[in-house]
C-alpha cells in the first residue's frame, strides 16, 4: 500500500493525556487527537494487523520526555570527606607555617651558635629564608595527614558492601532466579540514611494480580471455610481448593474453598445463577480462544477479568461477542444473549450496567458498580437485603478486599422502547449531551433488585504490609506515587495499612483551580496544627510561624493522611503553592498521590530533596518509573512484569517489594555503621601517626628531621594499619541482621547523621593528636632519665624512633580491636597478622645482612635488636600504649553504662540471648481490622462500552457494525448500531470442550 499524506503536529512534550495533529491524505484533512496515538510501551490486544506511523521516536517520545536527565548521584559521605580534606589541608598548612616560624625563631636566636659545626649552604642568607625552606620541607613531611589512600579504600569497602548484596541469599526470589543486585558502588552508606521512600504502586506494592476470595448471594455469604464445629477457619496451602471439575471450561488456575456456592450451582438455584449470568454479562471483557476450549480473557481492567473468570469457573462460560450479541456457555448449555444496551461506566456513575434480550425474549438490565451508588438506586422491598449485604461488605473491606454490589431488573418492552427514544433523542443535541445522557441512565436504573456482591483481592506482593510497617518504626516516612485512580490508590492504601480507620483524619485534596487547591491544602494544614481560621494578609506573622512545618512535626501526635490527585498536584506545584504542600504532607503520616504523570513523579522527589535535604529513594518496576527513579537519592528498579526499564535506570535492584526492608534496615545501615566506624578510625591513627613529627619539631630546632625511619613511614598506611581497617569496614556489626530487623529504631542514628559527622571528626582528631603527644612525650621524658644496665645512656634518635612507632603500632592496633563489634577469622588474621608483620619486617630491615646489601638504604642497622632487648623499653612502651587507650576505654565504658544508646541496649540482649541459645525473631503478621469500603466500581475506564458496541475491537467485521460512510465521527456510537439490528435472536451450537487453560 502506497502511502502519500503528511502529518502536521504539535512539537514533542511531555503531556500523555493531548496530542494535536492534522493527516493531510489524498487532498483531505483527518484530525489527529489523543485517541489515535499508541504510546511507546502500549500493547495492541485482540489487533492481528494494523496500519501506523512513527509520529516520534527516540528520546522525543511522550514517554522518555517525561523521563528526567541522568545525573551523577554522590553521597552526603562523599561531600563531608571532600569538606573535611579541605580541612585538613589547611591544618597541614598552618602546622607548616608554625614550624617554619619556629624555625625562623630558632635560626635567629640559637641557630646561629651552631654555624661553626653546621655552616649554612651559600644560597641560604636568612633565617627567614631558613624557614621558607622549612616550610616546604614540613609539609612534604607531615603530608601524611592528608588521606591520599583514604579513598581507594572507601572504593574498596563499597566494592565489597555490594557483593554483600549480590550474595544475600535472603534478598533471592526463586519463583523468578533473580538475585537482589547493586548496580552501583557509590551509594551504599547512603542506604543506611533514607528519610523518604517514594513508591510506585501497581507491579511493586502489589501484584497487579485480582483474585474472587469471597461473595455475597441473597444475604449468604460464601468463600469462607468451617472446621467440624462451625467455627470459620483460616486458608492455608494446605485447604482443599473446591472441585470445579464438574465445568469442562473452568479455569485450572482459579482457587476457591467453599463448596457450599458450588453445591447451590448444581441445585439450579436461580438467585445464585443470576448471580453469575450477571457476572458473565455485564463487562466489557474480550475473549479469544486460541484452541478449542482454550479461553483467554483480555480485560482492559484485571477486576473484570476475574469476575468473569469466577463465573465461568462456576459453569457461566463467556464464550464469544460480537456488537450485538454475547454468548455465555450456561452450565453446558450454549445461551445467546442480545445485547440491547451499554449503559458505560465513568468517574460520576461509578457503576456498569447492560441490557440484554434473553432468547425467551425478556429484557433485563443487569448492573454493577460501587455499594453506596447501588444501594441508591434499589427497590424499597430490598432494604432487608441491603443491610445484610452491607454488613458483609463490611466484614469484606474489613479483611482489605475491592467490593462491587450488583442488581437488576427486568424491563417491559413497550417501556424500553420509549426509553431508547428518549436516549436517541439525546444523543443527537450538541449541548449538555453527557448530562443528559446521565439523567437517562440514572432513569432507567432505578428499583434495581439487589442481588449480592463480590469480594476481590488485589493480591499485594509477599510480605509489603510487614516491610512497611518495619520501615514506619524506622521514621522511613513512605509517599505512594501512581498513575491509578484515587479510590484504587486509597484502596491498596488501607490493605498496606498506610491508611487506617483510627485515623484522626484522611484529607483528599481534588481542586481543579489554582485557589480550590490553595484553599483545600491550608484548611487541611491548619486543621492539622489548630488554627481557627485560614491564614489571610492579616494572619501575615502566624502565617510564617508555621511556614516551617518541620518543628512541629515531632509534636504533631495526632495521625493524618493526605491524598492528592493529578490535576491538583499540579497546581499545588506551582511556586507559590509547593511550601504549603510539603509542610502539609510532612505533617501527614502517609501521603499518597494518585493519577500522577511520570514527570510529576520526579518533580515531588524533587520538591522533597530542595527543600528537605533529606536522603530519598525511589522504587518502580515501570517505564514510568524511571523519571523518579533517576531523581532520587537512591534508585530501586523491581524486575515483574513490565519490562526491564526502571531496573536499567535503578542503582540497586531486586524482585520483591519486601527485599527493600532488608537492603535499608540490614546492608545499607550496617554499610552505613561500618563507613562512619572506618573512617573515625582512619583519621585517627592518621593524626597520631603524623603528629609526631610535629611535636618533634620542637626539640629537633625545627629542622624537618623525622621521627620515624624512613621505611616504616613509607609501611605505616599500606601494611601496617591497611588491612585492619578493611576488615573491619567489610565485616563488622554491632548488631546481628536479625535484631536489625527486629529493632528498626536502630536506622535512626544513620537518618540523624549521628555515626560520622563533623562534631565527630573533631573529636577523632582531638583523640588523634592527644595520642600522639603521648606518644612522643612519654618516651622523651623516660628516656631523659633512664640509663642501660651498664649505665650508658639508653636513648639515642633510632631507639627513640623505634620505640614510638612500636608503641603507635600497638596502640592503633589495640584501638581497633577494641572497636570492632564482630570479630571473624579474618579480622583476627589482619589485626594479629599485622603486629606479626611489623615486627618481622623490623628485624628485618634493621639487620647486619639487609645493611650490608643496601648500606645507604637501611641506616638504622641492629637497633631493633638492642633497643628491644632491653627491659627499661619494653617498660616504656608498655606505659605508653596503656595511657594512650586506657581514657579511651574508660570514656567508652562510663557511656554504656551511664548513658547507654538503643544499640548498646540490644547488643546487651543479643549477648543475653546468644548464651541462653538462639530464638526466634519475626514480625507477627497483622491481619487488617479496618471497616473502610471501597467507594468504586472497579478500575475502569470510560468509553469502553462504545467501543465494544461500534465493533472497532472485533476481529470479524459484520455489517451491524460498519456506519454509513457519509456519517461524523461523533454520531459512531452504539445506538445507530442498534437501529440496525435485527429483532432475531440466534443460538450457537454447543461447542466441544477442550484442555482448559489459564486466564489473563
Amino acid at each position: 500500500m502506497d502511502f502519500d499524506g503528511e502529518v502536521i503536529c504539535e512539537p514533542p512534550n511531555n503531556k500523555l493525556d493531548k496530542f494535536t495533529g492534522t493527516l493531510h491524505l489524498r487532498d483531505s484533512k483527518h484530525p489527529l487527537d489523543n485517541e489515535n496515538l499508541l504510546l511507546r510501551g502500549c500493547v495492541l490486544r485482540n489487533t492481528e494487523w494494523c496500519f501506523g506511523m512513527v509520529i516520534f521516536a527516540g528520546l522525543q517520545t511522550k514517554l522518555m520526555q517525561n523521563c528526567g536527565r541522568t545525573t551523577f548521584k554522590r553521597t552526603s559521605i562523599d561531600k563531608l570527606m571532600n569538606t573535611l580534606v579541605l580541612w585538613i589541608f589547611a591544618f597541614l598548612i598552618c602546622m607548616g607555617v608554625v614550624l617554619a616560624i619556629g624555625n625562623t625563631l630558632w635560626e635567629t636566636w640559637t641557630g646561629r651558635n651552631f654555624q661553626v659545626f653546621l655552616p649554612w649552604d651559600d644560597f641560604q642568607s636568612s633565617a627567614v629564608f631558613s624557614g621558607f625552606l622549612t616550610f616546604w620541607s614540613y609539609i612534604i613531611i607531615l603530608n601524611t595527614v592528608m588521606p591520599i589512600s583514604l579513598y581507594v579504600s572507601v572504593e574498596v569497602l563499597r566494592l565489597g558492601h555490594s557483593y554483600f548484596i549480590n550474595w544475600d541469599q535472603r534478598m533471592y526470589h526463586s519463583q523468578t532466579n533473580t538475585a537482589a543486585e547493586a548496580r552501583t558502588t557509590t551509594l551504599n552508606e547512603e542506604l543506611g540514611q533514607v528519610e523518604y521512600v517514594f513508591s510506585d504502586k501497581t507491579g511493586t506494592l502489589t501484584q497487579n494480580i485480582m483474585v474472587f476470595k469471597k461473595c455475597s448471594i441473597n444475604g449468604q455469604t460464601y468463600g469462607d471455610v468451617y472446621d467440624e464445629f462451625k467455627q470459620k477457619g483460616e486458608i492455608t496451602e494446605k485447604t482443599d481448593c473446591v472441585d470445579f471439575s464438574f465445568n469442562p471450561l473452568y479455569d485450572r488456575g482459579f482457587k476457591f474453598y467453599d463448596g457450599r456456592l458450588v453445591e447451590a450451582i448444581k441445585l439450579e438455584d436461580p438467585v445464585e445463577q443470576d448471580f453469575f449470568r450477571l457476572l458473565a454479562l455485564c463487562h466489557t471483557v474480550m475473549p479469544e480462544e486460541k484452541s478449542e476450549g482454550h479461553l483467554v480473557y483480555q480485560a482492559q481492567s484485571p477486576d473484570e477479568g476475574a469476575l468473569v473468570t469466577a463465573a465461568r469457573n462456576f459453569g457461566f462460560v463467556f464464550r464469544t461477542r460480537t456488537p450485538e450479541t454475547i454468548t455465555l456457555c450456561e452450565l453446558g448449555r450454549a445461551v445467546t444473549y442480545q445485547l440491547l444496551a451499554i449503559l458505560d461506566f465513568n468517574n460520576v456513575r461509578k457503576r456498569m450496567s447492560v441490557i440484554v434480550r434473553n432468547p425467551q425474549g425478556q429484557i433485563t438490565l443487569y448492573s454493577k458498580g460501587a455499594d453506596t451508588i447501588i444501594f441508591d438506586l434499589l427497590d424499597p422491598s430490598n432494604e432487608d437485603l441491603m443491610y445484610t449485604t452491607s454488613e458483609h461488605l463490611n466484614g469484606f473491606a474489613g479483611e482489605g478486599l475491592r467490593t462491587l454490589a450488583l442488581a437488576y431488573k427486568d424491563l417491559d418492552e413497550d417501556y424500553f422502547e420509549i426509553w431508547m427514544k428518549k436516549l436517541i433523542s439525546a444523543s443527537t443535541v450538541i449541548e449538555n449531551r453527557e448530562d443528559q445522557l446521565a439523567v437517562l441512565y440514572e432513569e432507567i436504573e432505578q428499583g434495581l433488585k439487589l442481588l449480592g456482591a463480590t469480594a476481590i483481592e488485589d493480591k499485594l506482593q509477599d510480605g509489603v504490609p510487614e516491610t512497611i510497617a518495619s520501615l514506619v518504626l524506622a521514621d522511613i516516612k513512605i509517599w505512594v506515587l501512581t498513575g491509578d485512580k484515587l479510590e484504587t490508590a486509597m484502596n491498596i492504601g488501607y490493605s498496606c495499612h498506610m491508611l487506617r480507620d483510627d485515623m484522626n483524619e484522611v484529607f483528599v485534596i481534588s481542586g481543579h483551580t489554582l485557589l480550590e487547591v490553595q484553599q483545600q491544602l491550608r484548611s487541611a494544614k491548619e486543621q492539622i496544627l489548630g488554627l481557627s481560621r485560614v491564614s489571610s494578609a492579616g494572619d501575615v506573622e502566624k502565617a510564617e510561624m508555621f511556614a516551617d512545618g518541620s518543628v512541629y512535626e515531632e509534636t504533631i501526635i495526632a495521625e493524618y493522611a493526605l491524598v492528592i490527585n493529578g490535576h491538583s498536584l499540579a497546581h499545588a506545584m506551582e511556586p507559590q503553592l509547593e511550601h504549603v504542600l510539603l509542610d502539609l504532607a510532612c505533617l501527614c503520616k502517609t501521603v499518597i498521590c494518585c493519577r500522577v504523570t511520570p514527570m510529576q513523579k520526579a518533580q515531588v522527589v524533587e520538591l522533597v530533596k530542595r527543600h528537605k535535604r533529606a536522603v530519598t529513594l525511589a522504587i518502580g518496576d515501570g517505564a514510568n518509573d524511571v523519571s523518579m527513579i533517576k531523581t532520587a537519592h537512591i534508585g530501586v528498579g523491581i524486575s515483574g512484569q513490565e519490562g526491564m526499564q526502571a531496573v536499567l535506570a535503578s542503582d540497586y535492584s531486586f524482585a520483591q517489594f519486601r527485599y527493600l526492608r532488608r537492603l535499608l534496615l540490614v546492608h545499607g545501615r550496617w554499610s552505613y555503621f561500618r563507613m562512619c566506624n572506618f573512617l573515625w578510625y582512619f583519621f585517627y591513627k592518621n593524626f597520631a601517626f603524623t603528629l609526631v613529627h610535629f611535636w618533634y619539631g620542637f626539640f629537633c630546632g625545627f629542622s624537618a628531621q623525622t621521627v620515624y625511619d624512613q621505611w616504616f613511614i613509607t609501611l605505616f598506611n599500606i601494611v601496617y594499619t591497611s588491612l585492619p581497617v578493611l576488615a573491619m569496614g567489610l565485616f563488622d556489626q554491632d548488631v546481628s541482621d536479625q535484631n536489625s530487623l527486629h529493632y528498626p529504631s536502630l536506622y535512626k542514628p544513620g537518618q540523624q547523621n549521628l555515626f560520622f559527622n563533623k562534631r565527630q571528626f573533631f573529636l577523632c582528631t582531638l583523640q588523634g593528636v592527644s595520642t600522639s603527644s603521648l606518644l612522643f612525650f612519654i618516651p622523651y621524658a623516660a628516656f631523659s632519665v633512664m640509663v642501660k644496665e651498664d649505665g650508658s645512656y639508653i636513648s639515642d634518635q633510632h631507639v627513640f624512633a623505634v620505640t614510638i612507632a612500636t608503641s603507635l603500632v600497638i596502640v592503633v592496633t589495640v584501638q581497633i580491636g577494641l572497636d570492632t563489634h564482630y570479630w571473624t577469622v579474618v579480622n583476627h588474621f589482619f589485626v594479629w597478622g599485622s603486629l606479626i608483620v611489623y615486627f618481622s619486617i623490623l628485624f628485618a630491615m634493621q639487620s647486619d645482612g639487609m645493611f650490608g646489601i643496601f648500606t645507604s638504604s637501611f641506616p638504622f642497622v641492629g637497633t631493633a635488636r638492642n633497643c628491644l632487648s632491653e627491659k627499661s623499653v619494653w617498660l616504656v612502651i608498655l606505659l605508653t600504649s596503656v595511657v594512650c587507650v586506657v581514657p579511651g576505654m574508660a570514656v567508652s565504658f562510663l557511656r554504656v553504662e551511664l548513658f547507654p544508646t538503643l544499640t548498646d541496649k540490644v547488643r546487651h540482649v543479643q549477648q543475653f540471648r546468644k548464651r541462653q541459645g538462639p530464638q526466634e525473631q519475626s514480625l507477627r503478621r497483622v491481619r487488617r481490622t479496618s471497616s473502610h469500603r471501597s467507594a468504586y466500581a472497579f478500575s475502569h475506564q470510560q468509553g469502553y462500552g462504545e467501543l465494544i458496541t461500534s465493533g472497532k475491537n472485533m476481529k470479524m467485521s459484520t455489517p451491524s457494525s460498519t456506519g454509513s460512510p457519509g456519517r461524523t465521527p461523533q454520531s459512531s456510537t452504539w445506538i445507530e448500531n442498534m437501529l440496525k439490528r435485527k429483532n432475531t435472536v440466534s443460538c450457537v451450537s454447543d461447542e466441544s470442550t477442550g484442555a482448559p487453560a489459564k486466564t489473563d
